[in-house]
């Protein structure tokens, strides 16, 4: 009765740029980089479309258009 769950390219992404935006925060002064959070925002977003754009890719099915 149980299904197979598909694998998800956007998910997978999208939480793979929070936790490692996550770990930057975590070790900015133990690293000793100059990290400032004014840049968090912008990185976040390009991370989330990048990740949109592979769950677009990747998904199967559709509305049958054609």
């Amino acid at each position: 009765m149980s299904r197979r769950s598909r694998f998800d390219l956007g998910s997978l992404l999208a939480g793979m740029l929070f936790v490692g935006l996550g770990v930057l925060f975590i070790l900015r002064d133990r690293i000793g980089i100059a990290f400032t959070p004014g840049w968090v925002l912008p990185v976040l977003l390009i991370g989330l479309g990048i990740a949109g754009l592979g769950w677009l890719l990747t998904r199967r099915g559709g509305t049958g258009r054609g």
